[in-house]
């Protein structure tokens, strides 16, 4: 099962795990696939605290870190404006409106002991190049940036650390786009997957990624959460995977237990993408919270950021009230999650997970030479 990106990152399964939480991936990488830490949500201090955790429990094993760089975004040709300037052009009506939504379903107010949040953390050209000062500090091995390509320069840098460079992408274009700017890795994402998506399916996309970018080496995602998934993206030419979802209901995770409740019972047909949670596409489980954004009666969602900072103060009520237990207080939760979510249906560790995608992969690529016969 060894591939190029095995020697590359020095990794015993091509099996990379992108997860918000340290335990996963320090459980991954040390079960013999690649962690990666999604640092979008950590302020620089709190990711410098995550980091030092996870060098202290992989035992020098690699693992990398995720950011998000936007491309786009409201005010990002205006060098970043402050969350003050942003909310000027925030309508009244889409603060009503989640005003109205949390009354609705009896999410009380914050208390004022409670500081709000702007959820600006990370979603922005300063931000994500905070976390990247940061996580160089550490002994990270690769360096993966979302929503756009990364800024020439941290590419530069990265490199002269001997740090690689991945990139998600969701068109060949985009893909092409990358390698020109110097990443190592291109991760083909298909429309399967939990989060910021794009129209293709996984089964479209990566060979049309694999083709347009070759010999740089290419990880599928989008869909892959056991060793079946696992053989058809590499069977399609990637020379690994790339998972998220999977991840979020494995022992070590730190989600809500209403919202690991909801995932261990969806259905993949229980995903929707909605501009409701960051204000781009975003595959995520279809609950009261995404309905309502979809109710044409309803204000539409605003553009990056605009949409994360008039509603971040909201998300606060509710998972604050989520913790309080009462019935219904979890309806407005969800997550991020791709469609691999209908299979999904128990709590196992990281270490199994990777067992189990490695013995499946193996026992498909044993059955697969069976029907075809010994050449």
């Amino acid at each position: 099962m060894r591939t190029p990106i095995c020697d590359l990152f020095g990794i015993e399964f091509p099996i990379f795990a992108f997860s918000h939480c340290r335990d996963v991936v320090a459980a991954v990488t040390n079960a013999g696939g690649f962690g990666v830490l999604g640092a979008l949500g950590y302020s620089p201090e709190e990711l410098e605290q995550e980091l030092t955790w996870i060098d202290e429990h992989v035992g020098g094993k690699p693992y990398g870190v995720d950011i998000v760089i936007p491309a786009k975004y409201v005010g990002r040709d205006q060098g970043d404006l402050s969350a003050m300037d942003l909310r000027k052009h925030i309508p009244q009506e889409n603060l009503d409106f989640v005003d109205r939504l949390l009354d609705e379903h009896g999410v009380p107010p914050l208390p004022e002991s409670i500081e709000k949040t702007d959820g600006m953390v990370g979603w922005s050209a300063s931000g994500g190049r905070a976390h990247v000062e940061i996580a160089m500090k550490h002994p990270i091995k690769l360096l993966v940036n979302a929503l756009g390509p990364p800024p020439a320069d941290i590419v530069e840098i990265a490199h002269s650390k001997g740090i690689k460079v991945g990139a998600l992408v969701g068109r060949p274009d985009q893909a092409l786009k990358q390698k020109e700017r110097g990443v190592d890795v291109i991760i083909a994402a298909g429309n399967e997957a939990g989060g910021h998506t794009g129209e293709i399916s996984t089964m479209v996309l990566v060979p049309q990624v694999v083709d347009a970018v070759h010999p740089t080496p290419v990880l599928a995602a989008g869909g892959i959460g056991s060793g079946r998934q696992m053989h058809a993206g590499m069977s399609l030419g990637a020379q690994g995977v790339w998972s998220g979802s999977i991840w979020l209901t494995v022992k070590e995770a730190d989600e809500f237990e209403a919202v690991t409740e909801k995932l261990l019972a969806a259905r993949s047909d229980h995903t929707v993408r909605s501009r409701s949670l960051t204000g781009k596409p975003v595959r995520q489980l279809k609950t009261e919270w995404t309905e309502a954004w979809a109710d044409p009666a309803n204000p539409d969602p605003l553009p990056m950021p605009l949409q994360i900072l008039s509603t971040a103060t909201a998300w606060q009520r509710i998972y604050r009230h989520a913790q309080s237990g009462e019935p219904g207080s979890g309806a407005l939760m969800g997550s991020p999650v791709g469609q691999i979510v209908g299979m999904m249906n128990s709590v196992r560790s990281a270490k199994d997970v990777i067992h189990d995608m490695v013995s499946e992969f193996l026992d498909v690529q044993e059955r697969m030479s069976n029907m075809l016969g010994d050449e």
